[in-house]
C-alpha cells in the first residue's frame, strides 16, 4: 500500500484528502504545518508528499526546499495559487508537479500513479550505462556521473535525464517528455521547462550557456552526443 503525506493547514481540505485517498487504497496521513510534516517525513518517510503553499510558518516553498535537501521522494504541490510565477517557483524549489485547487480525487490519483511509476527501476531494455562525452547516466544503478563526480539529482530529473540520453542527438518534444516522463497526454510544460533548466544547473559547466543539453528552438529538446 502507497503512503502519502498530506501537508495542509486547512483542517476540512486535509481531512477530505486523507480520507479520498483511504478510500482509494492509499495509506494516507495529514499534517497541518510545514514543521509537522518534515518532523513525520523523517520518522515514517511516505512514499509521496502533497504540499500546500499558503502555510503558517515555514511556508510550502521552503518546506520542498527542506525536503530536497536529504529526501528524494516524489512531491506534489496541491494549491489555490496559480500564478506562473507561483508554480515555476514551486517547481524550481523541488516540486515535481503541481495541481491547482479545487481538484477532483481522480485527477489527483492519476497523478500520484504517474509519481509512482517515475520511482520504478528501469525496463531491462534501456541502455545500461550511457557515456555522452564527460556524462555518464547509469540507468541500472540510477546514478549519473560529470567528469567522474557524482551528480546529485532528484527522481524526476533522473528520469528526464535518462530519457533524453536513450534519444541522445535526437530532439523531444515538451509534450513527447509530459508523456514520457510525467505520463501525461497533454498538460502544462512549463514543468518541461523548469525541469530542464533544473537538469542544466546540474549538468552544464556553464548552464547560461548549454552545450550537452540545448533547446531546438520550436521543436524541443535535444541531448548532445
Amino acid at each position: 500500500m502507497s503512503a502519502v503525506l498530506v501537508i495542509e493547514d486547512d483542517d476540512r481540505i486535509r481531512l477530505s484528502l486523507v480520507l479520498a485517498l483511504e478510500d482509494e487504497g492509499y495509506a494516507a496521513v495529514g499534517a497541518a504545518s510545514a514543521e509537522e510534516g518534515l518532523s513525520a517525513q523523517r520518522t515514517r518517510p511516505a512514499d509521496t508528499v502533497l504540499v500546500d503553499l499558503m502555510l503558517p510558518g515555514i511556508d510550502g516553498f521552503e518546506c520542498i526546499r527542506q525536503l530536497r535537501r536529504t529526501d528524494d521522494v516524489p512531491v506534489l504541490v496541491i494549491s489555490a495559487r496559480d500564478d506562473t510565477s507561483d508554480i515555476v517557483a514551486a517547481l524550481e524549489a523541488g516540486a515535481d508537479d503541481y495541481v491547482v485547487k479545487p481538484v477532483a480525487i481522480a485527477e489527483l490519483t492519476a497523478r500520484l500513479r504517474a509519481l509512482r511509476r517515475r520511482t520504478r527501476p528501469p525496463s531491462s531494455d534501456e541502455v545500461p550505462v550511457l557515456r555522452l562525452g564527460d556524462l555518464e547516466i547509469s540507468a541500472e544503478a540510477g546514478e549519473v556521473r560529470l567528469h567522474g563526480a557524482a551528480v546529485q539529482l532528484t527522481r524526476t530529473e533522473f528520469q528526464l535525464l535518462c530519457e533524453l540520453g536513450g534519444h541522445a542527438g535526437r530532439v523531444l518534444s515538451r509534450q513527447q517528455l509530459l508523456q514520457r516522463v510525467w505520463g501525461y497526454d497533454g498538460g502544462d510544460e512549463r514543468l518541461v521547462d523548469v525541469h530542464v533548466g533544473r537538469l542544466r544547473q546540474k549538468i552544464e559547466d556553464q548552464p547560461g550557456t548549454p552545450e550537452r543539453l540545448v533547446t531546438v528552438r520550436g521543436l524541443g529538446y535535444k541531448l548532445q552526443r
